[in-house]
């Protein structure tokens, strides 16, 4: 859907979106910020494994930044979507 929209300048019929378009649902992005959270922490991890040479130390702070970082998402895809420019 998305390609088509790109290549072919298609748009998105209005049955794609139970809201207005322009609005992100919460739970969406809740559902995103765990998946960019899990992304993000396997790679804080591996860096900080490669950085202190110490798995356990690596997973410590992985598992910090792991909730820091999701809480500090949402909040920002939640002030991103009340913000109507390039919209």
């Amino acid at each position: 859907m998305i390609a088509d929209q790109l290549i072919l300048g298609k748009k998105a019929s209005s049955t794609s979106y139970k809201s207005d378009k322009k609005t992100e649902q919460p739970k969406r992005s809740i559902v995103k910020s765990i998946s960019w959270r899990i992304i993000g922490t396997i790679d804080t991890i591996l860096i900080s494994w490669i950085v202190t040479g110490t798995a356990k130390v690596a997973f410590s702070i992985g598992l910090v930044e792991l909730f820091t970082k999701m809480l500090l998402y949402f909040f920002h895809e939640r002030a991103w979507n009340s913000i109507n420019w390039g919209k």
